[in-house]
């Protein structure tokens, strides 16, 4: 297949371009480099440039037939899309229209959709399945939730299929030890747990230990990158084989705690580093846990990287390389 990866340059793009190259995909980057790097991609074709550049997504895709699109180009902070909504709503809502106006007048009928369990807000049940209630509770989560919706519409007016998949906390890195993953800021638990590991932070903050959980401590899902990405690319051959549109939640079925992941990391690591606790913070529910049962059943997708150990394990390898690439 021939696949544009929008976003290509980041965390979960640059995992994504390497699955499809070493699958034996011709696969090309479009990225502006706001938050991805150019040395992460590794493979394929690179096209600096923005989902907003209409001419360039017509000469993208009028010289290159591509068999289909994966979107990783969105703003993903929860708190900067509060502080900042209309960027969150121009990026991730109007700047996608583009892209999807481009690929209905050039006749390219496969979308991938990087969304987010965002979309579902407060829980109100754990696991989280696709028949729970869609209600965001900020600009971030409206902003994917908009774009399922515009999915659906566009679906039925002009044929464009789509896959949506919603997950929590993608972790872990490349198990070759070539990608990982870095944010500016970084936000995210395992990563800011690995840097007080090796020392690049003082210590890692607990918010809040009073959670009705068997440590007290809130538990979230995390997925492997790897098995992350292998569901989006099964999500791409059912498209292209015929198959209809569909939305479907995937994370570990299980959770881990805070406190569990930062004992992991201790052990991985081998190195003890200060703990503090702090008070809680606000919209902060005490589970967040994903059903991938459908999407196991209907795309045959298996989880390879399914032990909290071995996302730790393969993110510490790329921790330990970081004045290779910070």
């Amino acid at each position: 297949m021939k696949v544009l990866v929008v976003g290509g340059a980041g965390y979960i793009g640059s995992h994504m371009v390497k699955m499809l190259d070493k699958a034996g995909h011709a696969v090309t980057t479009l990225d502006n480099l706001s938050n991805g790097y150019r040395d992460a991609v590794k493979y394929g074709e690179f096209v600096e440039g923005d989902i907003a550049d209409e001419a360039l997504l017509n000469q993208l895709f009028s010289d290159t037939g591509f068999d289909g699109v994966m979107h990783f180009a969105s703003y993903i902070q929860v708190g900067e899309s509060v502080e900042k909504p209309s960027m969150y709503y121009r990026n991730n809502v109007s700047n996608t229209q583009t892209l999807l106006d481009a690929m209905v007048e050039h006749g390219i009928k496969n979308f991938i959709f990087s969304s987010t369990a965002a979309t579902f807000g407060e829980p109100e049940y754990t696991p989280i399945d696709e028949k729970h209630p869609q209600k965001p509770i900020n600009p971030y989560g409206h902003s994917k939730l908009m774009v399922e919706q515009i999915l659906a519409d566009f679906d039925h007016a002009y044929g464009l299929k789509s896959v949506s998949l919603r997950y929590f906390n993608a972790a872990g890195a490349d198990p070759e030890g070539e990608l990982g993953e870095r944010h500016v800021p970084e936000t995210h638990l395992i990563p800011l747990v690995l840097q007080a590991a090796s020392g690049r932070r003082q210590n890692i903050t607990i918010f809040g230990e009073d959670y009705d959980t068997p440590d007290g401590t809130c538990i979230r899902d995390y997925i492997h990158i790897n098995d992350l990405c292998s569901a989006h690319l099964l999500g791409l051959e059912h498209l292209v084989a015929g198959g209809d549109s569909r939305a479907y939640n995937m994370g570990n079925g299980q959770g881990y705690s805070i406190k569990e992941v930062i004992d992991v990391a201790k052990k991985v690591s081998g190195n003890d580093f200060d703990v503090l606790t702090g008070p809680r913070r606000d919209g902060d529910p005490a589970r967040l846990v994903a059903d991938s049962t459908l999407l196991q059943a209907e795309l045959d997708w298996k989880p390879e990287y399914t032990e909290l150990e071995m996302i730790i394990q393969h993110a510490w390898e790329w921790e330990k390389k970081v004045d290779s690439w910070q």
